[in-house]
């Protein structure tokens, strides 16, 4: 009640307006999580504004309030997924462990991301992006753009990994993240069609195995020594 007395008739507006705010943020945040779980399922092209409404129970006109176009749809809901991955993925994984122990942690993050089924279509951007690759248009830029992003945590890893030693001097970064991410994908497709987890134990395996033909001689010589020792 105290609060009641002190709310002077200039306050009101203000308060109304951020309450407005607020609401259409919600409103904004609901359709854009519903926009990337069906796009992985059926494609961000294919993505209706009508089909959409009708998915989240909202009108067509109240949706076009939020966004103007398709396009901005589809642009504003892959940003919206990168949000995500940032925060279920990327962030996941602190600074330290670098080097060999950072990439398998990189890894790790994204198959568990696969494993907690954050959209139904597996990970968006690599479902998506397989989608759209034969479609030139700002929507796959940007995709193109984030997957690229993504790629380069794994070299920034493994040049941590060159300067400490871990794997070959002379070992071609580029080829060795091209086949951990590789493997990553194919973990992608392989869980959406079979929910096996083994598929995500294979990519393990898989990464492990790519690192240990780049590894330097004396990780090599350690590993011997460990064996010999069991």
């Amino acid at each position: 009640m105290a609060e009641k007395q002190n709310e002077t008739p200039e306050s009101r507006p203000t308060q109304t307006a951020r309450k407005v705010r607020d609401d259409g943020l919600k409103s904004r945040r609901a359709i854009l999580d519903a926009a990337a779980r069906l796009a992985t399922c059926h494609g961000l092209q294919e993505l209706s504004i009508g089909e959409l409404a009708q998915h989240i129970g909202m009108s067509k006109s109240g949706l076009y309030a939020h966004f103007k176009s398709k396009e901005e749809l589809e642009l504003a809901t892959i940003d919206a997924a990168a949000e995500v991955f940032e925060n279920d993925v990327i962030r996941q994984v602190p600074e330290s462990p670098r080097g060999t122990a950072r990439v398998m942690s990189l890894a790790e993050a994204f198959l568990q991301h696969l494993a907690r089924r954050v959209y139904p279509g597996g990970c968006f951007f690599a479902t998506v992006g397989a989608q759209l690759a034969a479609r030139p248009s700002r929507a796959r830029d940007r995709v193109s753009q984030l997957q690229a992003a993504w790629i380069a945590q794994f070299i920034s890893a493994l040049r941590q990994a060159c300067d400490a030693g871990e794997i070959q001097p002379d070992a071609d970064l580029d080829q060795l993240a091209f086949e951990i991410t590789a493997m990553l994908f194919r973990a992608n497709f392989a869980w959406i069609m079979t929910e096996d987890e083994r598929v995500l134990n294979q990519a393990r395996v898989g990464i492990h195995g790519a690192l240990s033909r780049f590894a330097s001689e004396t990780q090599s010589r350690g590993r011997i020594q460990k064996k010999k020792k069991r």
